[in-house]
């Protein structure tokens, strides 16, 4: 007699193989292609990689808080607002403000401009734009925690940890197979203050892109670097 089928996000789950596959495999749609096919050439292979962590983690916490894709969220705009939540920073972008609201408005006109509604593209815009606010994001729905807690299992962490239990070693190490971190932190680190370095409303004092240029400026190193250096996965 066959058992129950694993669960691919069950990090209690043994990985066989076919497992692992399902682990890691994306949604195939036009929209989630078309969100690839933007992302790629514009932002380096390390921060497309933890924007795609970023996805197949954040599909971990919701399995931990037993949310349903199709009922409570909607796997495409959690993979867009996942894949597309540092846009801000590509190398084609206006750099004329915040990343993260950079990152939003693009995010939100793409989702438009493929069919989806003023209120998807707005639920997308927030997920982003919040995504470096602890303690607001994780209060705006299912979609915004989602993304924030998607964020902080992919630094290991120091930018939050309170769905460590959601991710086996085993199934990171089936991730990390599949999209590498290549010096992740440092390499966001530095998209991110070149940004915020580019004009004053880019980095304003007291928000996440305007420390890390101060940090760097003053110190030749975040706190952020620091920290990440002893997290989970030691980068």
């Amino acid at each position: 007699m066959n058992g129950p089928t694993p669960d691919p996000l069950d990090p209690d789950s043994e990985l066989h193989p076919e497992v692992a596959t399902d682990l890691i495999t994306l949604p195939d749609t036009p929209l989630t292609d078309a969100a690839i096919q933007l992302l790629k050439p514009v932002v380096s292979l390390s921060v497309f990689n933890h924007s795609i962590r970023t996805y197949l983690f954040a599909r971990l916490v919701a399995a931990r808080r037993e949310l349903a894709a199709g009922h409570d969220y909607d796997d495409e705009l959690l993979f867009t607002a996942c894949a597309m939540h540092d846009i801000g920073v590509a190398s084609d972008g206006p750099h004329i403000q915040r990343f993260e609201v950079e990152g939003a408005d693009r995010a939100a006109a793409f989702l438009v401009g493929h069919g989806r509604s003023a209120a998807d593209a707005d639920e997308v815009w927030q997920a982003i734009a919040l995504h470096t606010s602890s303690g607001i994001a994780e209060r705006r729905g299912p979609l915004c925690l989602l993304v924030r807690e998607g964020v902080a299992l992919d630094f290991g962490g120091p930018i939050g940890n309170a769905y460590a239990d959601a991710l086996s070693d085993e199934q990171a190490d089936t991730v990390h197979a599949a999209y590498p971190r290549l010096d992740m932190v440092r390499s966001l680190t530095d998209a991110i203050v070149a940004h915020a370095a580019k004009s004053p409303k880019n980095g304003p004092r007291y928000t996440l892109p305007g420390e890390l240029l101060r940090e760097r400026q003053t110190y030749g190193r975040t706190r952020l670097e620091h920290d990440c250096g002893s997290s989970r996965w030691d980068d």
